[in-house]
């Protein structure tokens, strides 16, 4: 199937073409088709599988005919949420690239950065708004943001932005819509809470699988180290130095770990970046663009950070703290091996997070390759080191009262 069969026009193809696409992947297949038919839609799709073209090209065909603006300036038809900056800015890329041959007009507003920018833009009007969920209710709030004219709206990483705890905004938004809206819900996993979303906002809505949650591409040779949590470092160090090469995509659980491996490679001669939730918009955005301009070959990353971020030809994915929730795993090593190259994920596993290789195994039905061969092993026997507080609970807490207070209370009952 080729684009033209999916019943797009002219311009969209042209800049579809220029962008050097020539077939549909199966998430644009199944899913264009059905946007222009004006049905709400479920997605289940991870990322790097062409699902932001899914909703983009659509969404700029069904504007297209309304393009040119009435006497009282453009108004937002099209509305896209999204959890992230990153994730945001890319969508924004992508309704440039592919209107590039329209007269329609985009534009992506966040938070983290000045807002007298974004405003002047929204003043002059524009067609399309991609945005993050907390930036525009304070747009709305002050009377800048309009969304009576909105007729499609679209929900990225819906998983995510749930985790996030946007469940509230999210709602709040959708009822600020006009209620005949279009709702197109884009998740890579489609868990009990975004189904109970769906559930509320969405009418009849059509639903598109691409690929099963568990999917690991073959591509990928994914490895398993097991070693003590105070020597990750060293083993990262050595397997840097002896055998991992090329680009490199390091997770890590927390900012501060991120920030503590990103001092430690650097002093030790190598050049990386890091990105994470409490670094300022313009220095994630350098970050990221070092990295895929190949002046650093190793970006340290939070999966919220990392979330969304188009990177192609990684080489590798080293997951230095195990992920907890094994659908993240998935999402994180499908960095690599993208357009049928191979790639290698590397996981290191102390005692502690050792429960979370079985549910990973589980979801993906695969068993990983260990590698016993390094110098840093984990005791087999090593267990789990649970640190148990000594207090029962902070004495400042609300109705917590001290024993001796119980004792004193007559109850009245």
């Amino acid at each position: 199937m080729s684009f033209k069969d999916l019943g797009l026009n002219k311009p969209i193809l042209r800049a579809v073409a220029e962008a050097g696409y020539d077939n549909p992947t199966l998430v644009q297949e199944k899913t264009i088709p059905l946007v222009l038919d004006k049905k709400d839609i479920i997605v289940s799709a991870q990322t790097g599988t062409g699902k932001t073209a899914a909703f983009a090209l659509p969404i700029l065909q069904l504007l297209f005919d309304f393009q040119d603006a009435p006497k009282k300036g453009k108004k937002i038809k099209a509305l896209i949420i999204s959890p992230t900056r990153e994730l945001a800015i890319q969508i924004q890329h992508n309704f440039k690239t592919y209107g590039t041959h329209t007269n329609l007009r985009s534009t992506v507003i966040y938070g983290g950065t000045s807002i007298e920018p974004q405003i002047d833009v929204l003043k002059k009007g524009v067609d399309i708004l991609i945005a993050t969920p907390g930036r525009l209710l304070d747009l709305h709030k002050q009377d800048i943001v309009n969304l009576d004219y909105v007729e499609t709206l679209v929900l990225d990483e819906a998983d995510l932005m749930l985790d996030m705890g946007f469940i509230d905004d999210v709602k709040k938004i959708e009822r600020l819509c006009t209620k005949e809206k279009q709702v197109l819900l884009f998740s890579a996993t489609i868990p009990f809470k975004v189904e109970q979303l769906a559930n509320t906002i969405l009418n009849n809505p059509e639903r598109i699988e691409v690929s099963t949650n568990s999917s690991t591409s073959k591509n990928i040779n994914q490895v398993l180290y097991y070693v003590p949590k105070r020597n990750k470092i060293e083993l990262c160090l050595h397997l840097l130095r002896n055998s991992i090469k090329g680009s490199i995509l390091i997770f890590r659980r927390t900012k501060y770990g991120v920030d503590k491996l990103e001092q430690t490679l650097i002093s030790n001669g190598y050049k990386a970046e890091s990105i994470h939730g409490d670094k300022a918009q313009n220095m994630r955005q350098e970050a990221l663009k070092k990295f895929k301009n190949g002046y650093v070959n190793i970006l340290i990353a939070t999966d919220v950070a990392a979330r969304g971020i188009d990177i192609d030809e990684l080489d590798a994915v080293i997951n230095f703290d195990l992920p907890s929730v094994p659908e993240t795993y998935v999402h994180r090593i499908g960095r690599t091996a993208r357009a049928g190259k191979s790639g290698t994920a590397y996981s290191f596993c102390s005692a502690d997070e050792k429960r979370y290789i079985k549910t990973i195994e589980q979801l993906i039905q695969l068993q990983l390759n260990v590698i016993d061969e390094h110098p840093y092993p984990l005791d087999p026997k090593a267990k789990a080191i649970i640190h148990k507080s000594k207090k029962t609970g902070s004495k400042h807490r609300k109705g917590r009262k001290s024993e001796a207070s119980k004792k004193k209370k007559k109850r009245w009952y």
